[in-house]
């Protein structure tokens, strides 16, 4: 069962584990790891990464990167976590992906969007589910979100097939929704809402 609604309260940076899977906040030494894995993965990923449309904004090192994301994790807009994988009991966890949570609205909304990617080599291990299961846990029990919302291209089977496991309802299509892969794509829009999952998420995940 997720924590009760009175412990709702947000200190980054913050990490969530369950087995051998572990959510943790980027680093500045992590830079040597995060960018060989993302140079082995980069034909993989291209056609799902977000570009800018204004190459003038672009951030310009991997040091800025971990200074923003960080920030956003303190200010409490943004959830930057990278999907790590314990692969000993005493080993440290490897970088196995990225999940991040972004669009944080309070007020009337208490909604979130949520993204992610992971090495093609452990890809189709459960890794994805349960990293999203649990940062969704951790938005509605913890921030106290009403709704998370994970927008998919529709071209991109395994993401569609992730969130169609953990019970995200289809909401219909957006038009030109994110620049990706150098233009502006149409993407298939999932969410969830808290009291659909009552007793957590993550725990719905495991009876599956």
């Amino acid at each position: 069962m997720p924590p009760t609604a009175t412990l709702r309260t947000h200190r980054w940076p913050v990490s969530l584990e369950h087995g051998d899977l572990v959510l943790r906040p980027f680093r500045r030494w992590d830079q040597e790891e995060w960018t060989s894995l993302r140079a082995r993965n980069r034909d993989w990923l291209r056609r799902w990464d977000a570009t800018n449309p204004e190459p003038s904004t672009a951030l310009k090192s991997y040091a800025e990167m971990v200074k923003v994301l960080n920030r956003s994790g303190k200010e409490g807009t943004a959830l930057p976590w990278l999907i790590c994988v314990r692969t000993s009991a005493a080993g440290t966890p490897v970088i196995a992906g990225q999940l991040s949570v972004s669009s944080i609205v309070r007020g009337s909304a208490l909604s979130a969007s949520l993204g992610y990617w992971i090495d093609q080599e452990r890809a189709g291990q459960g890794l994805v589910p349960t990293a999203v299961a649990l940062a969704t846990d951790y938005c509605f029990s913890t921030l106290g979100l009403h709704r998370m919302e994970i927008n998919i291209r529709p071209e991109n089977v395994p993401s569609r097939r992730v969130v169609e496991k953990l019970g995200f309802r289809h909401e219909g299509m957006r038009r030109d929704f994110l620049h990706i892969d150098g233009a502006w794509r149409d993407h298939d829009a999932y969410a969830l809402t808290a009291p659909e999952v009552p007793d957590g998420l993550l725990a719905r995940w495991e009876a599956r």
